[in-house]
């Protein structure tokens, strides 16, 4: 097919040339229709982004029940006609911040578990890592624990929450099973639950710690659980 074009061109220049202005006279428009469309796709997921930034700001700011959409159009710098073009009611917002809110939290969380020669060092080390994570009140885990606490009242939060909480178990489960299970010993509990029992604390310990910061230092909460964690493994029996 590419030696019958070139034939052509070398055969009829000039009835080729006519053609193939004709030609880029007419994709013109298209092309330039197809640019502005994607500048358009663009500049919505630009916008998209700033109201979900301004919503996460807003919410660790006030709350929930303090958040009105016309803050957070504020809050973005955009008219409120502007930001129901993206999100029509405050509860479509709302899901697309969770789920930003989650991601942000859950990425820290995940560089928490690195692998490391000594697996009670590297234990402690990620503890602390996931207890930072939660206790320095970063605008995204104050997002997380507020719609929590809204999700006992509104289901449509709930799986959402739930896939964050599995994935947080899994990394942990995993590194328990692969770590600790390497150095001979064996799981006391369900490795199911095991994870949980270790997430529990530290959420039940950080909200203690909102209202009273100066019940326990982060060094007596990364000891008490990292002692739980290991007593929940025993020695593996001899053969």
């Amino acid at each position: 097919m590419a030696h019958l074009f070139l034939d052509e061109a070398l055969q009829r220049p000039t009835l080729f040339a006519h053609q193939w202005a004709l030609t880029l006279a007419v994709d013109e428009p298209q092309r330039q229709a197809s640019l502005s469309t994607l500048m358009a796709y663009a500049k919505s997921a630009v916008s998209s982004q700033q109201i979900i930034d301004a919503a996460i700001r807003v919410l660790a700011r006030q709350g929930y029940g303090g958040t009105s959409l016309l803050e957070i159009a504020k809050e973005a710098g955009m008219s409120k006609g502007a930001l129901h073009y993206h999100y029509p009611t405050k509860e479509a917002l709302i899901h697309a911040v969770l789920e930003a809110a989650c991601n942000a939290v859950q990425a820290r969380a995940v560089q928490a578990w690195s692998p490391s020669d000594n697996p009670f060092e590297a234990l402690r080390r990620s503890l602390e890592e996931l207890w930072a994570t939660r206790a320095e009140r970063t605008d995204e885990a104050l997002v997380v624990a507020e719609l929590l606490a809204l999700s006992l009242y509104d289901e449509s939060l709930r799986p959402k929450l739930a896939e964050f909480y599995e994935l947080g178990a899994e990394q942990i489960r995993d590194y328990l099973d692969k770590n600790l299970v390497s150095l001979g010993l064996e799981r006391r509990i369900s490795l199911k639950l095991l994870p949980r029992v270790v997430i529990g604390i530290l959420d039940g310990l950080v909200m203690q710690a909102f209202v009273d910061p100066d019940a326990f230092s982060a060094d007596e909460v990364v000891d008490a659980v990292q002692t739980i964690a290991i007593s929940m493994f025993a020695r593996a029996p001899s053969a």
